[in-house]
């Protein structure tokens, strides 16, 4: 059974020598704390030799005991030992508040953290890419019987079908608006009828893909995010990979391929309808009759226009895609991070597309097609 702490006083040559008994656990310390401070006379050395047992209470206890009379702990098992050592190691003072940094080195940290976190999020990109890519000749060539056709056909739905009315109502709008912004300001010179132009040019080169763009990744690419963070967390996709099945064959890849193919479509879509809309506008503020503007469009936008949206909108749509899936794919431990990791995909996937459509403007600029 065991017994409480106590301790016995062993005198040698004018030092004591305090043998202590029994238990140094908190349920068993009893009095031990007060008689050991309250101790009046010199101490050697403390042996514990004969001691039961020890816990955390304990060794504090002794190790502040021997650091303020600065004597000798003797008679300890390794383990014992061990104990010891490591609260003495963790008798360190503590600062109530944190120092306090100046402005401009707590703006150099956030910035360098934002750097870093970048160039990480970046490498990861890269590598979730090259991983699609290897996925998407395993299932092309490799072994064409993984592909799979229906998933991919249903995403076609979800990114393309069921977005063609928040695009179009979107885009109609645009129209409207460059449409009566421009005409306010030609008007000045007499020049409304480059309206047409404005309007013509803008949308088919410029802000009918980027705008959908931009539609998409807040709608498709959110959700690709929410949704594999979900099954993260739910453990579908360890279950699917202990099965043998990849989540990048099964999971990603139709996705990533609906938002390509799909993406043209869109932009094409919403470049039309943001003509019409400003077509109305013409028609109804400036008088331009839609056979008139129609002929017009013809003459200023050239089919240059048209083909360099066209070859913008995959490419964003495979960037929206890949965000999207890689932050959801990276979902851990709670619920919390999925919100997180779903508002990181649409930040990186719209940074992204504005980064590259003006990387666009300029390549295209630099091969003639103005």
């Amino acid at each position: 059974m065991a017994r409480d702490a106590a301790f016995q006083v062993e005198d040698a040559a004018g030092a004591a020598t305090l043998r202590v008994t029994g238990t140094l656990t908190l349920s068993r310390l009893g009095d031990f704390p007060d008689a050991l401070r309250g101790y009046p006379g010199p101490v050697a050395r403390i042996d514990l030799s004969a001691i039961e047992g020890i816990d955390t209470i304990g060794a504090w206890l002794i190790h502040r005991f021997a650091a303020d009379r600065a004597v000798e702990v003797t008679g300890l098992s390794p383990d014992a030992r061990h104990l010891l050592n490591q609260v003495s190691a963790a008798d360190q003072p503590v600062r109530m508040r944190p120092h306090a940094e100046g402005l401009f080195v707590r703006l150099l940290g956030e910035i360098g953290l934002a750097t870093l976190v970048s160039l990480q999020t970046l490498y990861g990109l890269l590598g979730f890419f090259g991983a699609i890519i290897i996925a998407l000749f395993n299932v092309t060539v490799i072994h064409p019987g993984k592909f799979r056709f229906n998933a991919t056909v249903q995403r076609f739905e979800v990114v393309g079908v069921t977005a063609l009315g928040i695009i179009g109502l979107m885009s109609f709008l645009i129209g409207l608006v460059i449409a009566q912004q421009g005409a306010v300001q030609l008007r000045q010179f007499g020049a409304e009828v480059f309206t047409i132009n404005l309007v013509g040019r803008i949308t088919f080169r410029e802000l009918g893909v980027l705008m959908t763009a931009i539609m998409v990744a807040g709608r498709s690419g959110s959700a690709f995010a929410a949704q594999l963070g979900t099954m993260k967390l739910t453990e579908e996709i360890d279950a699917m990979r202990t099965i043998g099945v990849s989540p990048l064959e099964a999971l990603v890849l139709p996705r990533v391929l609906a938002s390509v193919l799909m993406m043209p479509l869109l932009g094409f879509f919403a470049s039309i309808v943001a003509v019409i809309g400003g077509g109305l506008f013409c028609w109804a503020d400036l008088h331009i009759p839609p056979v008139t503007f129609i002929q017009r469009l013809r003459e200023v936008t050239p089919v240059t226009d048209v083909w360099i949206g066209l070859i913008k909108a995959p490419v964003f749509g495979a960037i929206i895609a890949m965000a999207g899936c890689f932050q959801g794919m990276l979902v851990e431990a709670d619920a919390e991070q999925v919100g997180r990791r779903t508002t990181s995909a649409v930040v990186q996937a719209i940074f992204l597309v504005i980064v590259l459509d003006a990387f666009f403007a300029v390549f295209f600029t630099w091969l003639g097609w103005t």
